[in-house]
């Protein structure tokens, strides 16, 4: 095998004119990932002279940007957590290897954050709550995507094509019923295909699967490495300067921002943008808000030149994976490992992947070849539920929260940068943000 990749790991289009009443201000946005690189995008629209810090290459195999499954999906509004998902605990500490597992090393520090999770998803009426919130922030997330990818000169990357959901029958399909029906009531509609017609849309499938759920509003990005390097390139071009250098905190003068402090010396600004994804917790806190952000291993396999792959973006229902056919190859990506940011990863959990691979799409070779797999491992920032934290900081107004977006981060984040230009320029937001807000913990 090659040498693992381990990673640190809109109504309108994004380039509309500037309005008369846009603040000039100097904003600096901390991350380059695809909430920092939105955000920078919308603040330019507003008139804005921004600075982007990231100590990282825009969209790099470091970022989770770079290695996500490139779903846009409008429909993932559901948190993690589900009633009596705290039964499966002793399952996740006992199976390192599980769909989610949790090191037990690291356990007694991730125990708070842990029992939020299991308490957000404890009720249906809880989980209800969440889906509204995630809904405004998620809907209309395709189209969104396409007139900002063609702004930039990437359009290519992003398609309209549907997404997929997978089961072995109807019955399994039932057994989902609760979460189908919540989308249902929030006004996302899909379409149910029988066996037939699955395997005549997806031939290189494994037969075992007979039922699908077919969600028309969705779309997805072909290589989301490159669509990052892309929007960030195009926000240089507009007049954005990049600065590869890692942000460390913030002076303020009374309640107003004066500067952001990097590694190498201060950015003077009045205002700032924590979009710093996993490592956003340390900024957070010096901005006045401690939240219970945590870092969510995933991992991706990623096949080169496949023999069989899926005709759309398909999730796995049964083993909690999303196959998608990128630029680059047949990714199949998944798993949630809690640990350490800095924990060594585990490749076994990547290996995984290539196994599923090879069970979902018969067509590849028993005997593949190593040289012909790529695997990668990234960390998402997770709030425990399932909600960004998106809106003004405790210390000052000037600087604004955008980060942990778990597992939808790229979905999320065109209306997220759109979100934060608004607050930047004084304006009401589009939707309701007290959901999100750093100060409901």
């Amino acid at each position: 095998m090659s040498s693992p990749s381990s990673s640190s790991s809109a109504s309108s289009a994004s380039s509309s004119p500037s309005s008369p009443s846009s603040i000039s201000r100097q904003v600096v946005i901390i991350g380059a990932g695809a909430i920092g690189a939105m955000s920078a995008l919308h603040a330019i629209d507003q008139g804005m002279q921004v600075t982007i810090v990231d100590p990282g290459t825009p969209g790099g195999e470091h970022a989770s940007s770079y290695g996500n499954a490139g779903w846009l999906s409008s429909h993932s509004i559901l948190p993690p957590s589900e009633p009596g998902v705290w039964k499966k605990v002793p399952g996740f500490l006992l199976d390192p290897l599980g769909p989610l597992s949790i090191r037990w090393r690291y356990l007694p520090r991730t125990l708070p954050w842990l029992l939020r999770y299991l308490i957000a998803g404890s009720t249906e009426a809880r989980i209800t709550e969440t889906a509204k919130a995630l809904r405004t922030l998620l809907a209309g997330a395709a189209p969104l995507h396409q007139q900002i990818a063609e702004k930039a000169g990437v359009g290519q990357l992003i398609e309209l094509s549907g997404l997929l959901h997978v089961y072995r029958s109807r019955q399994h399909f039932e057994g989902d019923a609760r979460g189908w029906r919540i989308r249902r009531e929030l006004g996302i509609g899909w379409q149910e295909i029988e066996a037939e017609e699955l395997h005549q849309r997806e031939p290189d499938l494994d037969p075992g699967y007979g039922f699908g759920v077919f969600i028309n509003e969705a779309g997805h990005c072909r290589n989301p490495g490159a669509y990052i390097a892309g929007l960030i390139q195009h926000a240089c071009d507009r007049g954005a300067s990049l600065r590869a250098v890692k942000a460390t905190g913030f002076r303020f003068a009374g309640d107003r921002l004066a500067a952001v402090q990097t590694e190498e010396g201060e950015i003077v600004c009045d205002a700032a943008v924590i979009a710093a994804g996993a490592q956003a917790k340390m900024l957070a806190a010096q901005a006045g808000d401690n939240v219970p952000l945590e870092t969510e291993r995933g991992y991706h396999a990623m096949v080169e030149h496949p023999e069989g792959h899926p005709r759309t973006p398909m999730m796995i229902m049964d083993r909690k994976v999303i196959a998608t056919q990128t630029e680059l190859g047949l990714r199949v990506a998944g798993q949630v490992e809690i640990a350490s940011f800095e924990a060594e990863p585990d490749w076994r959990r990547a290996e995984i992947m290539r196994d599923l691979a090879l069970q979902l799409f018969p067509a590849l070779p028993r005997d593949l070849p190593a040289s012909r797999v790529r695997y990668w491992l990234g960390r998402r920032p997770s709030m425990p539920d399932g909600l960004p934290c998106i809106g003004p900081s405790t210390r000052s107004a000037d600087v604004i929260h955008a980060f942990g977006h778990g597992h939808i981060g790229l979905g999320t984040s065109a209306r997220t940068g759109r979100l934060v230009a608004q607050l930047l320029a004084g304006q009401k937001p589009e939707i309701d943000l007290a959901p999100f807000s750093a100060q409901r913990f």
